[in-house]
């Protein structure tokens, strides 16, 4: 099995990874341990895993079902590891994932990463720097700086990486590729994509009080780049209790930790944008519309809208995003009796129109039905996959090339960087003009500071 010559690697760049990784909280605990033994792993593939629960959880399952090896997991809150510990007795556990990694990278070929949107980047990055393969959960990044810079990091460290947006491997985003690039739609001069996201509370101001923080939790870990900020557990005072502030699912509507409804559906649902229309780098980007703007949390819902320059023979076009179940205008050419998908695409061609249900690329059909008859299906173009986690699992044993996978950095990270350009234009609710190259807002300086962020003493990478 490949391990991409990782050895030699390691051994020419372990003093400036670990001069990277000494932050405080490491120093502190500093252990002094005879190093770990790689795993007998056979040609199974040894992965750790950072985050055990909910999207963690299910990433633990895939890979378990393929065949792999666990020599390690962490995740910050020890109550959410107890399905890991029964599929992996005897791996070391960890609710510091720097610590595992500076402890363990030598016996791993990859990790797969299923935390909160702000610690992406930071796990991404070391996991890396050290070597190692990496699944990262969509959105890739929290912020736009974040995701160009892993986006050089897969073309300096050649690893087989893989964002976490499973749809992508799927035949509807294909057939939508092979209709649009085939010119059967015509030229594409609007796109529309919708959610029924946010799922969870979004608009609305921070709790006031502090409450204890549970046993099992670190929360200062929890927080890890984010600022300080009070620990609050569950929303007795909200109609929709129980679920918590923060902390296991809220997390996604607070600027400090997620990238609201756009960041976390709009890698699934923009997909087929950017994969069939290849839109490069937005020229502006601006919210049409905000409903309950907050200092620290999302809007309750938004529109937005992409401009997008031509491109070769393509021409430039227009990319709408409506969340909170708004949807765009009703096509004349939907019959009367097909309601429109409470989630989905609508691809507005010069010569047809089509409408994809759901935020997979699911059932993907030119409308009206006689047209798509008239039409019909297009020329196959696109290699078919063998699997969204099959993808990266097949480039981690050396199967396959390392940019097999298909959602691989060069293609997550762009679009996850046009991606989270939306929620900076939401937070200055502006219109945006953007330079792509140099990474800048030109016609408001002061959106750029939302390009990145600031990171807490020992979190920077």
């Amino acid at each position: 099995m490949s391990h991409f010559s990782r050895r030699d690697f390691l051994q020419q760049t372990s003093a400036a990874v670990a001069a990277a990784m000494s932050g405080a909280a490491l120093a502190a605990e500093e252990e002094k341990k005879e190093e770990p033994k790689p795993a007998d792993s056979g040609d199974k593939p040894r992965i750790g895993f950072i985050g055990t629960a909910g999207m963690g959880g299910t990433h633990i399952k895939k890979f378990n079902e393929l065949g792999i090896v666990c020599p390690c997991y962490c995740d910050v809150d020890t109550s959410r590891q107890k399905e890991a510990a029964k599929l992996f007795p005897d791996a070391k556990t960890y609710q510091d994932y720097r610590k595992m990694l500076d402890k363990h990278a030598k016996e791993l070929d990859g990790v797969v990463i299923g935390v909160p949107d702000h610690h992406h980047y930071p796990a991404t990055i070391i996991a890396m720097q050290l070597g190692l393969a990496c699944y990262t959960q969509k959105p890739l990044t929290h912020t736009v700086w974040e995701a160009r810079e892993l986006t050089k990091a897969w073309a300096k460290y050649k690893l087989p990486t893989q964002m976490g947006n499973q749809g992508h491997a799927g035949e509807g985003w294909r057939l939508v590729y092979e209709w649009i690039n085939s010119g059967m739609l015509g030229d594409v001069t609007e796109v529309h994509s919708w959610t029924n996201r946010p799922i969870w509370p979004q608009g609305f101001d921070r709790p006031k009080g502090e409450d204890k923080v549970p046993d099992t939790l670190d929360w200062d870990l929890w927080l890890g780049p984010a600022p300080k900020r009070p620990y609050k557990g569950e929303r007795t005072e909200d109609p929709d209790k129980g679920k918590g502030w923060y902390h296991p699912f809220a997390w996604r509507g607070w600027y400090d930790f997620g990238c609201g409804s756009l960041g976390d559906m709009g890698c699934h649902t923009l997909d087929g944008v950017f994969w069939a229309m290849d839109p490069g780098y937005p020229t502006a980007v601006e919210p049409v519309a905000i409903k309950d703007f907050k200092p620290e949390t999302f809007p309750s819902a938004a529109i937005l809208k992409w401009e997008f320059p031509a491109k070769g023979k393509r021409p430039a076009f227009a990319a709408y995003w409506y969340d909170a179940g708004l949807i765009p205008g009703r096509p004349i050419e939907l019959e009367k009796d097909r309601k429109m998908p409470k989630t989905g695409n609508l691809f507005i061609g010069t010569k047809a129109k089509l409408l994809v249900s759901g935020d997979y690329g699911d059932s993907p059909r030119i409308i009206p039905e006689s047209r798509m008859k008239e039409i019909g299906k297009p020329p196959k173009m696109l290699e078919r996959s063998p699997g969204h986690y099959e993808e990266w699992y097949m480039a981690v044993k050396g199967e396959k090339p390392y940019d097999f996978p298909k959602s691989n950095f060069s293609y997550a990270g762009p679009m996850t960087e046009t991606v989270n350009l939306g929620n900076v234009a939401l937070r200055v609710q502006q219109r945006i003009e953007w330079d792509g190259p140099n990474l800048k807002v030109t016609n408001l300086p002061e959106a750029n500071e939302y390009i990145t962020k600031k990171y807490r003493q020992g979190w920077k990478f």
